[in-house]
C-alpha cells in the first residue's frame, strides 16, 4: 500500500545536496572520421570538374567558380564550427576505431561500411550523373 509522506518528514529525513555543476559540452564533430568528409567534398568537386572539362565555355567560368566557393563554404564552415567554444575537445574517431566500432545514430547502431554508404551515396550518385551528362554530351 502507499502512504502519504509529509513535506516535514522529507525535510527531516532527506539529505539535501547541491546540484552538480556541469560544464556545457558540445560535440559538434559527429565523431565521423575526417576522411569521409574529404571524400564527400572531393565527389562534389569532381562533379564540378567533370562538367567544367566536358562543357567548357567562357560563360561557365563564373558559375563554376561560385559553385566551388559554395562547396568550400559548405565544408569549411562546419569544420570551423567544430573548433568553437564551448567544446569538450572531442576529436573525430580515428579510421581504425571507426572500422572496429561503427557509430551510434539516432535510429540505431551502424557498422562503418553502413555509415560510409549512408554518407557517400548521394555524392557518388552525383558524380555518376555528371559522367552520364558528359557521355550524352559527347555522343550528341
Amino acid at each position: 500500500m502507499s502512504r502519504h509522506i509529509t513535506r516535514e518528514h522529507i525535510v527531516d529525513q532527506g539529505i539535501i545536496v547541491e546540484a552538480p555543476r556541469a560544464k556545457p559540452v558540445a560535440d559538434r564533430s559527429f565523431e565521423l572520421p575526417k576522411a569521409l568528409y574529404f571524400t564527400s567534398a572531393a565527389c562534389y568537386l569532381v562533379f564540378i570538374g567533370l562538367l567544367a572539362a566536358a562543357l567548357s565555355s567562357p560563360g561557365l567560368i563564373i558559375p563554376l567558380a561560385v559553385c566551388v566557393v559554395l562547396i568550400a563554404a559548405f565544408f569549411g564552415v562546419p569544420a570551423m564550427w567544430t573548433r568553437m567554444a564551448p567544446q569538450s575537445r572531442t576529436e573525430p574517431m580515428a579510421w581504425q576505431q571507426f572500422r572496429s566500432r561503427g557509430i551510434a545514430t539516432h535510429t540505431g547502431h551502424l557498422s562503418s561500411g553502413e555509415a560510409a554508404i549512408q554518407m557517400l551515396v548521394l555524392p557518388v550518385l552525383i558524380v555518376m550523373w555528371a559522367l552520364a551528362v558528359v557521355t550524352i554530351a559527347a555522343l550528341i
